[in-house]
């Protein structure tokens, strides 16, 4: 940043997810689940630094792949997205029906989609993703800027559905969305996952679109994974080990409905301990003064 001043915006992120398998990733706004997803990617600023490596399971290292490989090869190709503002991600010029079957057309698509290169079968296609993803086909030739938020989000979760991508990472896919559609967006997105061996990392502040689709959930706070634990336990019993997972859920409102006190440290002031202690009833000395590891799946020395 400005004057030399660094901020340490993701810290020590570590997980596994293979495919057939959902990982949720949940968390305040601010914690750096975005920014996780487009280090991934490589579409962080160009002031950031990364270090460490993200391995797709052909060896690739999409940390220290090149833009020519990323752009080619790798987005869109063997990683899919759902962005968390799609109105900005779509072309403006280009309508929803002309993204999708560019997406179909284009040279390198997914082993699903080659060989169509007929009109009717490239339109097709367009229509089943479009339906996945509950567009209505009566808006496909619309521009971006004749859609509401809610349509351009269904927009951006369809052009990730037919690039038929091994892993997906949708970021926020249920923003704007009511309840029965954010159920069936989840839905599809698990169907699309489970069945066909394909990987989600799904990130979210929605802990019940989180519960129904996941297999495993990953806590984030102030940049760093807090808590991993399997969606059954996190959920039901034992429930969260992490005093901030177990605030997240006692927000809700078909539990305690009380949100957890105060607010995040900023990412560029961390404090020297546990960055949740100040927000913590079971904090004390060593919380303040020794920042805990992650050890067993959780960062907690009160776990």
């Amino acid at each position: 940043m400005r004057g030399g001043r660094h901020v340490e915006a993701v810290t020590g992120v570590s997980f596994r997810l293979a495919p057939g398998e959902c990982l949720a990733l949940v968390g305040e706004s601010g914690c750096g689940k975005s920014v996780l997803a487009s280090a991934l990617l490589g579409l962080l600023p160009g002031n950031a630094e990364t270090a460490g490596s993200a391995r797709l399971a052909d060896g690739l290292d999409v940390l220290a792949a090149d833009e020519r490989t990323l752009a080619r090869t790798v987005r869109g190709r063997r990683i899919g997205l759902v962005p968390q503002s799609p109105a900005a991600h779509l072309t403006p010029v280009r309508t929803v029906r002309a993204h999708l079957e560019e997406t179909v057309r284009v040279p390198g698509a997914p082993a699903g989609l080659r060989g169509r290169r007929g009109r009717a079968a490239v339109r097709a296609a367009a229509h089943a993703a479009a339906e996945r993803a509950a567009f209505p086909a009566t808006h496909l030739d619309r521009y971006p800027h004749e859609l509401s938020g809610g349509l351009a989000q269904r927009a951006a979760t369809a052009l990730a559905l037919v690039g038929d991508a091994p892993l997906l990472l949708a970021d926020e896919p249920t923003t704007g969305l009511d309840r029965d559609l954010v159920h069936r967006t989840v839905d599809e997105l698990r169907a699309h996952t489970r069945p066909a061996g394909r990987a989600l990392l799904m990130i979210t502040h929605d802990l019940a679109a989180a519960e129904r689709i996941a297999d495993t959930v990953a806590v984030m706070y102030a940049g760093r994974i807090v808590e991993t634990a399997p969606a059954a336990a996190f959920f039901g019993a034992p429930g969260p080990r992490h005093p901030y997972a177990a605030g997240l859920l006692d927000a809700l409102p078909e539990r305690a409905f009380a949100p957890v006190p105060g607010a995040p440290p900023e990412l560029g002031d961390l404090p020297d301990g546990c960055a949740f202690a100040a927000r913590c009833a079971r904090a004390d000395a060593v919380c303040r003064a020794e920042r805990p590891p992650l050890t067993e799946g959780v960062a907690c020395h009160h776990a």
